[in-house]
């Protein structure tokens, strides 16, 4: 895993999986600086379970394919290490599982656990409510007024823009 400099400025990462009914699941992860802007940006391609594995994982499949098989492979191509990351699909806080960083739920609105984040409310995966306490700890102050869900925006529209970019060269 690496390790952000104390020099460095901290980052903030998010995370999210879109489905293409045509292609799949594609996700995006997103690193900002503190102040909102872009550090580094990775997507995968896209993920399709076929019949078989939907039958097997049953229940499971969505967390298996959003946090382990897309989140797992974006958190590791990121050459730095954030704060937090911040998704807005609940099935991606599986991911929690293969990294040591903090994942939280972003919300629109206060739910029961849940706690402010800059201008949001978000929730940690149930087994690892004590990142609260380290994302609280680590906060920075010029990230209090940043709206945490916006980032995501910018995903979805980079997503888009890429898938459609090889269609028009070719």
């Amino acid at each position: 895993m690496n390790a952000v400099s104390p020099k460095a400025s901290p980052c903030l990462g998010f995370l999210t999986v879109i489905e293409n009914a045509d292609i799949g699941l594609i996700g995006g992860y997103l690193l900002l600086n503190a102040s909102g802007r872009p550090l580094e940006f990775h997507c995968t391609a896209p993920v399709k379970a076929n019949r078989t594995q939907e039958i097997l994982y049953g229940p499971t499949l969505q967390p298996y394919l959003y946090g382990e098989q897309i989140g797992q492979t974006l958190l590791a191509k990121s050459k730095l290490a954030p704060l937090v990351v911040c998704t807005d699909s609940e099935s991606v806080l599986a991911v929690r599982n293969f990294t040591e960083v903090p994942v939280v739920l972003l919300l629109n609105a206060t739910a029961p656990r849940s706690f402010p984040l800059g201008a949001n409310e978000a929730i940690t995966a149930p087994q690892f409510a004590d990142d609260e306490r380290k994302i609280r700890d680590n906060w920075p102050a010029e990230a209090e007024h940043l709206d945490l869900l916006e980032p995501f925006t910018r995903i979805r529209e980079a997503l888009d823009e890429a898938q459609r970019t090889p269609r028009q060269a070719a």
